[in-house]
């Protein structure tokens, strides 16, 4: 297993160079970008319309100097200006030599309209996306597989219908419409307002005592997280159910019971190990999931800074350090919980050796 492990993170850097490249590469291909967006500012346009990041798209005049539709009747001088600023002056490859090297320690830049670094940015928003991934990841494990392992152990009765009912349910409403509805009913909405519609804190936070500001914040995560939760517990629910019926079908499961063991010994000292495997192979995807692909339409409905609402910020306005910045980060942690999840796997079953592969 040391040796699989060495290799898988010898992986990780070439496989990160691999989505930088890819990525930096479509990025240059995509019409529009930082100068343009700041050329529309100053000409007073709507910056959100398509249709203008379009217009704006390079062309290249007479004089040999390459300029923007955007950029007609704009001095020469700011368009030059506006170029050095965001790095455009120098060719591509430079460009992207260059960030490589700084993104190999950790250097990402600053960002383009925010006074800050990409770092610092990550580092602000990061608790918000992990306290909503990590609460959502933890509720769901705790709802899915007790309520798996019972669907499996009554299949066919009434509790097995009527739950998978709500998982039914639960699978096939987008979760941001549990959001709006959570909303509507409990958040500020036509009928009760016990919960607050935006932030992780009250504005008194600093003033509030310790219990007290314990309370403030899950007063706050309740209904992003009960969002995210009720629309991702049914595909664990479901896959641990048939995870389960499966190994119980299983002839060792026959030849337990043939040998006098109670139901509860083969179910937790032989079934669940086995039937808990392919669970613990989507845990990263799921935690990541969790992370940031699912929090990102919560944190905007809820208005949550969180790491989701920066990436999609920083796409909108071609904010391309923290576009990638935040690329970098999301692929590495995903690459080290799949490392992680092929460590757990070998744990929890020997007979799996990674060292083949």
């Amino acid at each position: 297993m040391r040796n699989y492990i060495i290799k898988r993170l010898l992986l990780i850097p070439l496989t990160l160079l691999g989505i930088l490249t890819v990525n930096f590469g479509i990025i240059q291909l995509a019409p529009g970008g930082p100068v343009e967006y700041m050329l529309a500012k100053y000409q007073g346009m709507n910056v959100d319309s398509k249709a203008q990041f379009t217009a704006a798209a390079p062309t290249q005049q007479s004089s040999g100097m390459q300029k923007y539709q955007g950029a007609q009747g704009v001095p020469d001088d700011l368009v030059k200006a506006l170029e050095k600023q965001f790095g455009f002056d120098k060719p591509w490859p430079e460009r992207f030599g260059k960030m490589i090297k700084e993104y190999a320690v950790f250097d990402f830049g600053r960002s383009y309209y925010r006074d800050k670094s990409v770092g610092e940015l990550i580092w602000e928003r990061m608790p918000v996306s992990v306290s909503l991934g990590l609460w959502s990841t933890l509720i769901i494990y705790l709802i899915s597989i007790p309520l798996g392992i019972k669907k499996a152990l009554c299949d066919g009765s009434r509790f097995d219908v009527y739950t998978s009912l709500a998982v039914i349910v639960g699978s096939a409403i987008p979760v941001f419409l549990f959001a709006v509805f959570l909303i509507v009913f409990f958040a500020g909405g036509v009928y009760l307002q016990w919960f607050p519609l935006r932030g992780l804190t009250s504005d008194n936070w600093d003033e509030l005592s310790f219990a007290a500001k314990i309370g403030d914040y899950f007063w706050h995560i309740a209904l992003p997280v009960l969002s995210i939760v009720i629309g991702g517990f049914a595909s664990l629910t479901m896959l641990t159910k048939n995870s389960f019926l499966d190994e119980i079908g299983k002839q060792y499961v026959l030849t337990a019971r043939a040998k006098g063991l109670s139901e509860k010994q083969i179910l937790y000292k032989h079934v669940f190990r086995n039937a808990m495997l392919i669970i613990i192979a989507g845990f990263p995807s799921l935690l990541i999931k969790m992370l940031f692909t699912g929090s990102l339409l919560i944190e905007v409905i809820f208005s949550l800074n969180g790491l989701g609402l920066l990436g999609y910020e920083a796409i909108m306005t071609r904010d391309y350090p923290v576009v990638f910045g935040t690329l970098y980060i999301f692929a590495l942690i995903g690459l080290v919980l799949k490392l992680v999840s092929d460590i757990t796997y070998s744990l929890v079953d020997p007979r799996i050796n990674f060292e083949r592969i």
